[in-house]
């Protein structure tokens, strides 16, 4: 029997739970606040609550940097050997072809020529989502050019690192040349009298760091990257001493005298020019990569 008049049977309204599709929140890694996805994505990936860096892909790099309908691409069509025969969990045929796959790119790094708010430049991004940029024969080779090519055209050579691999294990020593082969390259156009800007963000590491990217005449960083040859656990199990707090973030560097300026990624464009404006530096863009 029921109490109170009431059926035995007792029905229960249950609403089913509101399922978000993926990707609609993304959460930053430092302040651990969610924010839409879309919204990170049109401030060029920088949280709107921190305004912690996050990774920006080579294109979208461009995107940032080049004048729309300005930039030709340069030696896209150098595609990386296998010179070791490399095997491991994955061989390194196989590495490329997932990250070729996965960014749309063909290697590490992209260059090119445009201008900048009207400035004729060239330009080389290396993306740290393929190989952690690391630099291979092909990037190294990519960069040189790019290099000679600003020298032989007297124009100014912008370049934004993003490489947390160093040089490609998977290439042994070849990768290691074109440490000097890059810095051999950036010499010539120093001597030149031609304007060098390194660009660094996170990460910045290993071989890049201690080739190309430390060398410019004027040194920028995006805020907190990380950036130095060895990491700091390395470092500390190495010397068995603690490192200061924000050891090799952009802001250490700075106040140590190892770069020029810290920049915030939605102003590095203005920042440029105007390194380029002081310069003097303003001639037309010739038409050939030869």
């Amino acid at each position: 029997m029921s109490l109170f008049g009431k059926s035995n049977n007792t029905f229960v309204r249950v609403n089913k739970r509101r399922v978000i599709p993926d990707g609609i929140w993304m959460k930053c890694p430092e302040c651990q606040q969610p924010s839409y996805t879309k919204e990170i994505e049109n401030n060029w990936n920088v949280c709107p609550k921190c305004l912690f860096h996050l990774t920006l892909c080579a294109r979208r790099r461009l995107e940032l940097l080049i004048d729309d309908g300005s930039f030709v691409e340069m030696d896209a069509d150098l595609l990386s050997e296998d010179p070791l025969n490399f095997k491991g969990v994955k061989t390194y045929k196989d590495k490329l072809a997932a990250d070729q796959k996965a960014t749309g790119l063909s290697d590490a790094a992209i260059t090119g020529y445009g201008t900048m708010d009207g400035r004729p430049a060239v330009v080389a991004v290396t993306d740290s989502q393929f190989i952690m940029g690391s630099m291979g024969s092909v990037v190294g080779e990519r960069i040189t050019r790019a290099v000679e090519y600003a020298t032989r055209n007297r124009l100014p050579i912008v370049i934004v690192s993003g490489s947390g691999g160093g040089a490609r294990m998977y290439e042994g020593c070849i990768s290691l040349m074109q440490m000097a082969k890059t810095c051999a390259a950036l010499s010539r156009h120093a001597a030149a009298r031609q304007l060098y800007i390194s660009v660094l963000t996170n990460p910045t590491m290993g071989g890049i760091m201690a080739s190309f990217a430390g060398v410019g005449d004027i040194i920028m960083a995006e805020p907190k990257a990380l950036l130095g040859f060895a990491g700091p656990r390395v470092i500390e199990q190495t010397v068995r001493q603690k490192m200061p707090k924000g050891f090799q973030t952009s802001e250490f560097m700075l106040a140590h005298g190892l770069l020029d300026m810290i920049v915030m990624r939605t102003d590095m464009k203005s920042a440029i020019v105007r390194m380029i404006d002081y310069s003097g530096q303003k001639v037309p863009v010739e038409k050939s990569t030869k």
